[in-house]
């Protein structure tokens, strides 16, 4: 139901669509009035007219328009600059999908340059039919193609124990979503014959770092990608070229970039990325083992960190929410600090597993406001407050933080990270 029809009126009623006219054009009038504001107070000479020179050349690859300026944050954690990462620019991004070239980066051993003619993925283990795959085969196999979110598991590890980036994109810049295009494992596992007693698969990276994973048979059987495309074209070196797994609302480090081997076991590998690489920590020293499903999370990206409010008036605060099981179903805004919350608008599409845009209008009177959000998704879990997630997990985690987040829009229209 429509916020502005009332019981006993239809949708189809002319009174609650006048009013709902009315209502936006008030509301757009005076963001028109505070931008034709603004833009007499900085007005200046029109540039020449591109109508009347000759435009560039044609490219053979297309290239974004040299005034668009966003990019990843860089982050390495070794001398070398072959360990590290970089983060998406969340607060600059539109809709739901990640440019290829914005997407979160992860590598240990710097982006191996792997030519697909010589590529090959192997199957083994407890089957009946292993098998060697070229890109070529694999290509030729009935394609699916899904738009799904990839989460690190270390997103927003800085904010723990306090607040330590500065933006958005150091808060939460570690996650992405894509249309990922392969073929889906559960039809390479049916053609080489899985046997009996078979529970887990591993898969192994074909960098430098070796990484592998272990994955539960049911989930290799239900939704998991062997990837070769994102977003309309060949993944890109960083995001796993030539072929990868997308392993669906699952942490990112499961997703096993440059894949060259999927083994089919009894049990769980325990590998070091299960163990002692990320360890998920507890108060009592303990450590959680084989954590994989992203937890329901949201956050605003705008008006968020480093960003600044021209002065009192409308605007639109917009964000994202995601969950790893299933589809986002609420997404409430606080503009008090958490002392009151307000549903906002999910914009289509909302799909599962996937990033999920809200919005929600909102009038700054020129005041301190915190602002917040907080994301429900379709089994009712709601996205928890970072001291809610402390008293369970502690303050030496580093991993999984799916915490609210607190942006503070100062008097003067500053945008900060606090924690309330």
């Amino acid at each position: 139901m429509d916020d502005m029809t009332s019981p006993n009126q239809t949708a189809n009623s002319p009174v609650p669509d006048r009013r709902r006219f009315l209502k936006r054009g008030v509301a757009l009038g005076a963001a028109l009035a505070t931008a034709s504001h603004s833009a007499s107070s900085l007005a200046q000479p029109a540039p020449d007219d591109p109508s009347k020179r000759l435009g560039g050349p044609i490219r053979p690859y297309g290239e974004r328009s040299r005034f668009e300026q966003a990019t990843r944050e860089k982050a390495i954690v070794s001398k070398t600059d072959e360990v590290g990462g970089s983060f998406t620019p969340l607060g600059e991004n539109v809709g739901i999908i990640t440019p290829s070239s914005l997407h979160f980066e992860v590598y240990r051993a710097g982006v191996p340059e792997i030519d697909p003619r010589s590529h090959r993925l192997l199957i083994h283990g407890m089957v009946g039919r292993p098998v060697v795959l070229t890109m070529d085969d694999i290509r030729r196999l009935p394609s699916v193609s899904r738009i799904l979110f990839l989460e690190c598991q270390g997103n927003s590890m800085t904010e723990w124990q306090g607040p330590r980036a500065r933006t958005v994109q150091g808060t939460h810049g570690a996650t992405s979503c894509s249309e990922w295009t392969g073929v889906s494992l559960a039809l390479l596992l049916r053609e080489v014959g899985v046997q009996s007693g078979a529970r887990w698969i591993v898969a192994e990276s074909a960098d430098g770092s070796g990484a592998e994973r272990s994955i539960p048979l049911a989930k290799a059987m239900d939704d998991v990608l062997v990837a070769y495309a994102q977003n309309g074209e060949a993944l890109r070196p960083e995001n796993g070229y030539p072929v990868r797994l997308i392993v669906p609302g699952w942490t990112g480090n499961i997703n096993i970039k440059w894949l060259r081997r999927i083994k089919v076991v009894e049990r769980a590998y325990l590998t070091r990325m299960e163990t002692v690489g990320q360890p998920t920590l507890m108060p009592d020293g303990a450590a959680r083992q084989l954590q994989f499903v992203i937890e329901a999370k949201s956050v605003i990206t705008f008006p968020s960190g480093g960003q600044r409010l021209s002065g009192p008036g409308a605007y639109e605060v917009t964000g994202l929410a995601w969950t790893g099981r299933g589809l986002v179903r609420r997404v409430e805004i606080s503009t008090d600090g958490g002392a009151s919350w307000q549903d906002a608008t999910l914009q289509a599409p909302i799909l599962p597993l996937a990033h999920t845009r809200f919005r929600l209008p909102w009038r700054w009177d020129g005041r301190e406001a915190v602002l917040q959000s907080r994301c429900t998704d379709e089994t009712g879990y709601r996205q928890p407050t970072l001291s809610d997630l402390v008293k369970v997990r502690g303050v030496n985690s580093l991993y999984f933080n799916n915490a609210i987040q607190s942006w503070k829009v100062a008097t003067d229209g500053s945008v900060h990270n606090v924690h309330v």
